[in-house]
């Protein structure tokens, strides 16, 4: 039986893949292009956001002398919190003084009202004594 000759498209090495490749780009990038174009205001608002968190920060510092670290938290477009952290306690502040300033600064600030506003102050690493790490290192040799 003397074998037949059929006409069999020749895929050349990576030509295939390359249009699967190119094919996944165009993909990609037609949906990153969508995604930014519906989520604009979603980017405007978390640049805004860190704009209005480094204000608070400054304006903080103009009124109490130490700068804190400002996090925002927002949830369809609604400001849910703000959370001011101090470095330190400030022993020569009153804690109502700092709980009315952090109020007033994200208020006039982010332009609009925050569900809540945590004060908060770091307390750096927790100590242990030498001796209690010393014993507890004890008990987990073999």
């Amino acid at each position: 039986m003397q074998g037949t000759s059929a006409a069999v498209p020749s895929a050349r090495p990576g030509k295939i893949g390359g249009m699967i490749g190119s094919m996944a780009r165009n993909l990609l990038a037609l949906a990153l292009l969508a995604g930014c174009a519906a989520g604009c205001g979603l980017v405007d608002a978390v640049f805004d956001g860190f704009k209005h968190a480094k204000a608070v920060e400054n304006d903080l510092v103009a009124m109490v002398g130490v700068k804190p670290a400002v996090g925002f938290n927002w949830h369809n477009g609604r400001l849910t919190s703000v959370t001011v952290t101090f470095p330190s306690l400030l022993q020569d502040k009153p804690l109502q003084q700092l709980a009315v300033a952090a109020r007033a600064a994200v208020g006039k600030e982010f332009k609009q009202r925050a569900d809540d506003v945590v004060l908060a102050f770091s307390l750096g690493p927790s100590e242990t004594p030498a001796a209690q790490v010393d014993q507890a290192q004890d008990k987990n040799l073999p």
